[in-house]
């Protein structure tokens, strides 16, 4: 085999240099290699970026994955509405609330969903809850069935996390998990865990689960407390790719 050796090599005429025959294997010794598009030998696009870190275009071929679809975060807001993202493109999406702070003493965060784009929230839930916590002194461990936290039926906003407190340094964690949400056939399964420094000095994980009894899809879902405001935190939206 022949070596080659140039700092630079150019095409004459085209805008492709090849390196190699079909069937062999060519080396790169550098330590980077920069480009924006790698594409197959048929000139099928393997992923594409553009320019700056983001990757615009993946081949569908590599498999599944978490896909970032939009983020907010809240300032003293009363809500925080997704009402674009969620549609028939993914299955599966997933929304992880970051450190989440209320303007109240230990508010609950809350979730419901719409059926028309975020005009109105109030679908019909069916849920389960269940908790473990413990508080600061490490004597009050309990992991217990919470029908408090329970919706039969109802079209309430559903809790997700127990009450956080407003001290500067207590805040709230965690995700919820939606399926289908754009089926017209099945309910839309979902479930959520959090984990919240509470106002009374407890750390209280939540597990709940439930559906929205609708055949219709949910195209909008919205975060508020159960009073107050969100004073701060983040919210994003993944989708399972």
């Amino acid at each position: 085999m022949s070596i080659l050796e140039a700092k630079k090599i150019e095409p004459a005429t085209a805008t492709t240099v090849t390196l190699g025959a079909v069937g062999e294997a060519v080396t790169i010794a550098a330590s980077q290699l920069k480009t924006n598009t790698i594409k197959d030998a048929g000139a099928n696009i393997i992923f594409q970026s553009d320019g700056a870190g983001t990757l615009s275009n993946v081949n569908s071929a590599l498999g599944g994955g978490m896909v970032f679809i939009s983020s907010q975060a809240a300032s003293s807001s009363a809500s925080i509405s997704f009402t674009s993202g969620l549609d028939s493109t993914y299955d599966d999406y997933i929304f992880y609330f970051v450190s989440i702070h209320p303007s109240v003493n230990a508010a609950f965060l809350q979730f419901q969903g719409s059926t028309d784009g975020g005009s109105s929230y109030g679908v019909t839930i069916t849920s389960t809850a269940y908790t473990a916590y413990n508080d600061e002194g490490g004597g009050s461990g309990v992991l217990a069935y919470t029908s408090a936290y329970d919706l039969d039926q109802s079209t309430s906003f559903q809790n997700i996390t127990s009450g956080i407190g407003t001290d500067n340094d207590q805040i709230a964690a965690g995700s919820l998990q939606l399926f289908t949400p754009s089926s017209t056939t099945y309910v839309k399964n979902w479930y959520t865990r959090s984990q919240t420094y509470e106002a009374t000095d407890y750390s209280q994980e939540y597990f709940m689960s439930g559906y929205f009894n609708t055949t219709s899809a949910i195209d909008a879902i919205q975060f508020k407390m159960t009073s107050g405001n969100i004073d701060a935190g983040t919210i994003y939206l993944y989708g399972i790719k």
